[in-house]
């Protein structure tokens, strides 16, 4: 009997009025996660598209790939340069002592040694964010009686890509527990909340445990080990410290800087921007009108100037670079749920997200990022936004037509 036969005739059980009728959410779970589910419509409308929702959000975790494969890279780069600063040859702790096994140093030149430490940093927060997540995705799922839907596994990268590799893991599951829980399960789940899970839980960790989530100490795991972020460093010191502090536009451009998991390298983003958009799960119209806020406005605060905040002076094409701006742009702006609907409505969106950014990364001297509080902002105005485009068509339509 085949794996397929093994699910059919096992979903009686499953189904309203059989045995297991409680755990069906389990069940159609792993049965659509290994095979294309056969359901279909069976009321009007009908939407006929060769990507369902299943192949929407893999896409998705496929553009996260090159994100996710140089965070681990630079992490590992990170923490052991940071090492090799501090004089350390032979750290302690479970992660030394399989790297250990498996006979790979901490050699900061030696990329597969960067790589294998830092997947030790990011494949336990990844499986924490994935445990507990799913057991709420579950929790919901089997009382509600729904299915337990795809959209967590695109949630649950994105968290962990934009968190610091320091985090304890304590932290890790309260905040993806809060995003799921809050952020979206009680809207009613995937396609009903109008905030994004991930930022929800990233925000909540911010403002419970800011000494955990900013400073310059959260961001290389090395005990006693600090570097700040290039916005960091730009916000109290100025731009020409950059390059005092090691810190080039290329660098910055292709990730060895600072930061969270899959923030930094902004060609590993782009490569997954140019795939989401190419297959249409990415609204080029969102990313066009973002870029133009960020832009438009940096260059309206540059030729403004100010003789005390330096962050007045930062040029469009550093702010592209730094901090979690590009990959905001790409996974979290481009997110069809909680981004507006209308084409119109999209520039809007975006600009409004891409002014907010830059906003409060440099008005607000607190808090050097500024692109999570934007994103989340924009969330909560989206719908105004479809709603004023939708009725400026109508009364267009009408005056058309009187």
């Amino acid at each position: 009997m085949s794996l397929r036969d093994k699910f059919d005739s096992a979903a009686p059980l499953f189904e309203k009025g059989g045995k297991y009728e409680k755990f069906y959410a389990i069940y159609e779970m792993v049965d659509t996660f290994i095979y294309t589910p056969k359901t279909v419509t069976s009321v009007a409308p009908h939407a006929r598209d060769h990507a369902d929702l299943k192949r929407v959000m893999t896409y998705v975790v496929l553009a996260t790939i090159p994100a996710i494969l140089f965070g681990m890279y630079n992490t590992g780069l990170q923490t052991n340069t940071a090492l090799a600063a501090m004089g350390i040859t032979e750290p302690a702790g479970w992660r030394a002592f399989i790297l250990s096994l498996l006979g790979i140093g901490f050699n900061p030149d030696n990329y597969f040694a960067n790589v294998a430490h830092g997947a030790l940093y990011f494949l336990p927060i990844y499986i924490v964010t994935l445990g507990v997540g799913g057991i709420f995705e579950v929790i919901f799922a089997t009382v509600r009686g729904h299915e337990v839907n795809e959209g967590f596994f695109v949630s649950s990268m994105l968290y962990t890509l934009i968190l610091p590799a320091s985090t304890p893991l304590w932290q890790v599951g309260l905040g993806i527990a809060f995003g799921v829980v809050i952020g979206k399960e009680v809207f009613g789940g995937t396609g009903k909340n109008f905030l994004n899970p991930a930022l929800v839980g990233r925000a909540f960790l911010y403002f419970a445990y800011p000494a955990a989530m900013s400073g310059d100490a959260v961001w290389t795991p090395v005990d006693g080990f600090s570097g700040a972020t290039a916005l960091g460093v730009a916000a109290s010191d100025g731009m020409q410290s950059l390059a005092t502090n090691g810190i080039t536009w290329m660098s910055s451009f292709v990730g060895t800087i600072q930061g969270s998991f899959g923030e930094t390298s902004t060609i590993a983003i782009m490569l997954g921007g140019i795939f989401l958009v190419a297959t249409g799960i990415a609204n080029y119209r969102l990313i066009v009108g973002c870029l133009a806020g960020m832009i438009g406005f940096t260059l309206l605060l540059n030729a403004v100037g100010s003789s005390t905040n330096p962050m007045f002076a930062m040029p469009w094409y550093w702010h592209l670079v730094t901090g979690g701006f590009m990959f905001g742009l790409v996974f979290m702006v481009t997110e069809p749920v909680t981004a507006a609907m209308t084409n119109p409505g999209r520039y809007i969106y975006g600009v409004l997200i891409g002014v907010m950014c830059i906003l409060i990364r440099v008005i607000n001297p607190a808090f050097p990022e500024g692109m999570m509080l934007a994103i989340l902002f924009g969330n909560i105005f989206a719908p105004l936004i479809d709603y004023f485009v939708v009725k400026a068509n109508i009364t267009r339509r009408m005056k058309r037509h009187a």
